[in-house]
């Protein structure tokens, strides 16, 4: 190891080696504002094109509506019937605004991650994940407290109907489940599908440019490499859809938790 520092040193490098370019992007213009990166433009993107799309949709409202219109309603109607009312029951619709925003930005920002030229989700860096899930978790917090008041919603959430010799026990489980675990899972599930999927993508791409590199006899290889990159993409579009359901769903049920009357 130490053999292994000297040679390291002796050719011009620091030890520890410098790694924040791996895991922090270079501004989009060097030297200006650093915060001002690629995937922070791509939030940005995302935020925009939303909210040009829904406008233009329904800039002019038709009773037989145009193609932008039914799609916009579509997607609308999918999120108020088949996730805020069938997990919230009627009080859901209340929340459906929020659900359908919720999933369109999630399912673009994660289609960011498979289309040429971006190739790179915003929700596979841990702090875009983990603020959709504070915002999430704060809406079922505040929707409980709301509902029930303040300490009849931490009863509620942390105390079952079971045994007053066993609480002491449960108390502790339910508040680190109920309070703790809830925002972490949402963040977590979204990161590393994410994420893992990029790192996929990568291997498979770069590797077949690696190899023919390499050795030109190694070209077969090489396209058998890029050709599952294609196949893992389909496989990505898909998961892509899937993931922005589930963050949404996991959402409507927490929100149905807060509001349910019973443990």
């Amino acid at each position: 190891m130490r053999e292994r520092i000297a040679g390291f040193a002796a050719e011009g490098g620091l030890f520890p080696p410098d790694v924040d370019e791996n895991f922090f992007l270079p501004a989009i213009i060097e030297g200006t504002y650093p915060w001002l990166t690629k995937v922070t433009a791509l939030v940005w993107l995302a935020v925009a094109l939303l909210i040009v799309y829904f406008l233009w949709a329904y800039r002019d409202p038709k009773v037989v509506p145009t193609r932008r219109q039914w799609l916009a309603e579509s997607v609308y109607g999918f999120a108020r019937d088949n996730i805020a009312v069938e997990m919230i029951g009627r009080d859901g619709v209340r929340f459906a605004p929020y659900l359908t925003t919720l999933f369109m930005f999630i399912l673009l920002t994660n289609l960011f991650g498979i289309i040429p030229g971006i190739q790179i989700s915003p929700n596979s860096h841990i702090a875009f994940p983990a603020m959709l899930a504070v915002i999430s978790y704060v809406l079922f917090i505040a929707v409980g407290i709301r509902h029930h008041g303040f300490v009849k919603y931490l009863k509620v959430q942390l105390v079952p109907p079971a045994p007053a010799f066993v609480l002491p026990i449960l108390i502790p489980i339910e508040f680190f489940s109920n309070l703790i675990v809830r925002p972490v899972t949402l963040a977590l599930q979204l990161f590393a599908s994410m994420f893992a999927g990029h790192m996929i993508l990568l291997v498979f791409t770069l590797g077949g440019f690696a190899m023919l590199n390499a050795n030109a006899l190694l070209f077969p290889v090489s396209l058998l490499s890029w050709l599952m990159t294609v196949a893992l993409t389909f496989l990505e579009a898909l998961i892509v859809i899937l993931q922005a359901y589930i963050f949404v769903i996991l959402t409507a049920s927490y929100v149905q938790g807060a509001l349910a009357e019973e443990h």
